[in-house]
């Protein structure tokens, strides 16, 4: 530096001191320069004192020369010193050159930076907050100081910088935050943890209202709680808490949707081998359940979101049980704010959200009140609702349907869908078809074939949720379509055809005009027959299916819909199938069930007796279609005490092939006799002279049956019939033949039996034909 140059009012003892390189020397000089301001304070000499800040920030601190940077610094400390109160006039000259000196080279210049301007804002106190950006910024920068010292000594000034914002109301918190947005993303775990620190203070200062400001760094919040320092993630944590604590004491002002982007992209990990995602997630989770509790209907308009955050969530396992239970409360609590509302269209909507003339609260925000009182872009998924501004007018949301859907669906279509993540989905679909039936039929038609693509899942439970997802689509009254209906044409206006045997019976459609099967029977939409023409579809494609889950899945079908409806339309589906061995398998399946399961007893008592028109129709809309197994069509006489009929099948098994297949169903079917759903049959055997062609029907039976345990069952149990002649009362002498029961409507069994003869007819061909195609592999049919 020229020493020659004029630095008045400097002397030029106190500049060559300012330059020289030993500490006391510029200590003196300072101590000089102290003294010369303090006699232009007095003097109310502005100007000069302005001139000696300038001399020493453009010739000193920010000179060339390190050692005059140095007395640079300790004399504008001095000038702070001297000016006390006044200080505040000339802060930014004094502050300026400073923090220029924190970005040096030189780690002790740093530090020397560091002191003067802890000892400018301690003589300025509150005067600095105006200056507050530009000291938090260097402040900022300094917290990830390599050199231990200076860090020591940015402490220090961060320190006292803390304790005037607290005890001050002046903070211009809307002029920080930018700046906080801005460096809260800084990877480094010292700015990291200065940054938290910072937002700590201001959250706990009352005249402070950092809550309004949380979405502008929420996110880097939720970043810093990714940072490998234990120490750091647990600071962050208590922040998070102390910000959760306040959202709950005052929901009325949190603005819900501006943050809830945030959690949707966070409850989402990227890396699950990193324990501190599983922190984020967590927490995040955690955030999104008091959320959509606090804030009720708001969040249905992006509930996608959520969903898409949630739904995975739910398949964890016992190493994130925690997480997993917030996702479920949070699953749980959205699926609550959907109501029958919903189902509205827009325009309805609107009309019944506008408020009342007379101020009277609308029903929407009584549900919110009910609500509040009651305790992005994604990995896989893509196209999801997320969340805007909150409207001031909260009763006017509208549910994301389309979206919500659309996020179901793909997680059906996702392989690697956990299972109760696929049963919560399944719940989801039952919940919307309940309480939005209107607008889910519109989405039927999309989701239909993922539907019964999920009944060869694994799991029963999804099995069953599956199930009652169908049964609904099947019997809800939103699904009865017209001609401009989601149902293809083909399927939505099928015929039902009941025998012609049966006269007084009229046959039923289903499809946009549904009748009822019966007075007691339900009616179905035009998806019933829909679903049961794919479902048989499905086990003909999928033989292990029907083979391992056809019977539970026909079972829980006939308790969730009207066992009737399932059987009645399976058997008329059935009388058109072209695939006879099919047929004859799946006649096989239902005639088990319907004899052997619980669920059809109600089915079973109707067909019992057929003393009516519909149980008539009934049976014989089941005949034709048990044709296509011989053995089943005889259980089904059986079962409807049509023993004459049974005993005319019999006799013509002499004309069937008889294979190993046939004679175990012979045998199953005389098991079945033994049990207890015939009881009524075997105590008939008393009633010799009533019932002959019961006897003849089970002797023909046993002819049929090679000599065999089964053999010797069915022969012990008819050696026990008992004499006619010892059977006769004494005021019924030799009483003919008759059937004591009520009259029963006509039925042309004549027809019948040359129905049977016809299916049996087409299967003995299909059987030639295979025998055919086996004996002479090359020809071509």
């Amino acid at each position: 530096m020229n020493t020659e140059k004029d630095f008045s009012p400097l002397t030029p003892n106190i500049v060559r001191a300012l330059n020289d390189k030993l500490y006391e020397k510029r200590k003196v000089a300072a101590l000089e320069i102290e003294k010369l301001v303090r006699e232009f304070v007095a003097q109310n000499n502005s100007a000069q004192i302005r001139h000696v800040i300038q001399i020493l920030a453009t010739e000193f601190a920010l000179s060339q020369h390190p050692h005059s940077r140095k007395g640079g610094l300790i004399g504008l400390a001095a000038c702070s010193i001297a000016l006390g109160k006044d200080s505040g006039l000339y802060l930014k000259e004094l502050i300026d050159p400073v923090l220029t000196c924190f970005n040096d080279s030189d780690s002790r210049l740093r530090y020397y930076a560091c002191e003067a301007l802890y000892n400018i804002v301690k003589v300025a106190r509150g005067a600095v907050l105006p200056h507050f950006n530009v000291l938090f910024d260097g402040l900022s920068k300094l917290a990830a100081d390599p050199d231990p010292n200076v860090k020591s000594g940015s402490e220090l000034l961060d320190r006292l910088l803390k304790d005037i914002v607290t005890e001050s109301n002046k903070f211009d918190l809307v002029a920080f935050v930018p700046l906080l947005r801005e460096r809260i993303y800084s990877n480094n775990q010292y700015a990291r943890q200065f940054i938290i620190s910072w937002i700590h203070v201001l959250e706990s200062v009352p005249d402070i209202n950092l809550l309004d400001y949380l979405p502008e760094f929420l996110d880097g919040l939720f970043q810093i709680l990714g940072d490998s320092s234990k120490e750091i993630r647990r600071m962050c944590e208590v922040v998070l808490g102390e910000f959760l604590k306040e959202i709950k004491k005052n929901p009325s002002s949190v603005k819900f949707a501006e943050m809830a982007n945030i959690l949707v992209i966070h409850c989402q990990v990227s890396d699950e081998s990193k324990s501190t995602n599983d922190l984020i997630q967590l927490t995040s989770m955690t955030w999104m359940r008091e959320f959509i509790q606090l804030a009720g209907r708001v969040v249905l308009p992006y509930s996608s979101g959520i969903l898409t955050a949630v739904l995975p969530c739910l398949s964890y396992d016992d190493r994130k049980k925690s997480t997993k239970e917030a996702a479920s409360a949070c699953n749980h609590s959205l699926m609550k704010l959907v109501t029958p509302e919903d189902d509205e269209d827009d325009e309805e909507s609107q009309t019944k959200s506008s408020p009342p003339g007379d101020g009277t609260p609308s029903k929407k925000e009584g549900d919110l009140n009910d609500s509040l009182n009651e305790s992005q872009e994604s990995v896989g998924f893509s196209n999801i609702s997320f969340f805007t501004p909150a409207s001031s007018d909260r009763s006017a949301v509208t549910l994301d349907l389309d979206g919500i859907v659309q996020v179901l669906d793909r997680h059906l279509h996702d392989s690697s869908t956990g299972m109760m993540t696929c049963i919560a989905v399944l719940k989801w679909l039952y919940h919307l078809y309940i309480k939005t039936p209107r607008k889910m039929f519109k989405h039927t038609d999309s989701l239909f074939p993922m539907l019964l693509k999920t009944l060869s899942d694994e799991s029963d439970e999804v099995i069953l949720k599956d199930l009652e997802v169908l049964a609904e689509i099947a019997s809800s009254p939103a699904g009865q379509t017209d001609t401009s209906g989601s149902c293809d044409s083909s399927d939505s206006k099928t015929e039902l055809h009941i025998p012609g045997g049966v006269t007084g019976v009229q046959p039923v459609v289903v499809g946009s005009k549904v009748t009822d099967l019966s007075p007691s029977t339900p009616s179905m939409n035009s998806y019933f027959y829909k679903f049961m023409i794919n479902l048989l579809k499905r086990f003909s494609l999928e033989r292990k299916l029907l083979e391992m889950r056809g019977a539970f899945i026909i079972r829980q079908l006939c308790l969730l819909l009207h066992a009737e409806n399932i059987f009645h339309s399976m058997a008329d589906i059935l009388l058109k199938e072209e695939d006879l061995k099919f047929a004859s398998t799946m006649v096989q399946t239902l005639n088990t069930i319907l004899l052997t399961s619980a669920e059809l007893f109600q089915l079973r008592n109707q067909l019992k007796d057929l003393r009516t028109q519909e149980s008539c129709a009934l049976f014989c809309c089941l005949y034709r279609s048990w044709c296509h197994n011989p053995v089943a069509t005889v259980s089904l006489c059986f079962l409807t005490q049509n023993y004459r009929h049974a005993y005319d099948l019999i006799q013509k098994f002499g004309d069937l092939e008889v294979t190993v297949d046939f004679l175990m169903e012979v045998d199953k079917l005389v098991q079945l006799i033994e049990s207890p759903i015939f009881t009524y049959l075997r105590l008939q055997l008393l009633d010799v002279e009533h019932n002959p062609y019961l006897i003849k029907a089970l002797y023909g039976l046993l002819m049929l049956l090679p000599q065999s345990q089964v053999f010797q069952l069915l022969s012990h149990r008819l050696s026990c019939v008992p004499n006619p002649e010892l059977m006769r009362t004494v005021e019924d002498p030799k009483a003919p033949v008759k059937d004591k029961r009520l009259p029963q409507p006509h039925i042309d069994y004549s027809e019948l039996l040359q129905h049977f003869d016809r299916v049996q007819s087409k299967h003995l061909e299909v059987r030639h034909q295979r025998a055919g195609r086996s004996e002479h592999p090359d020809r071509k049919l």
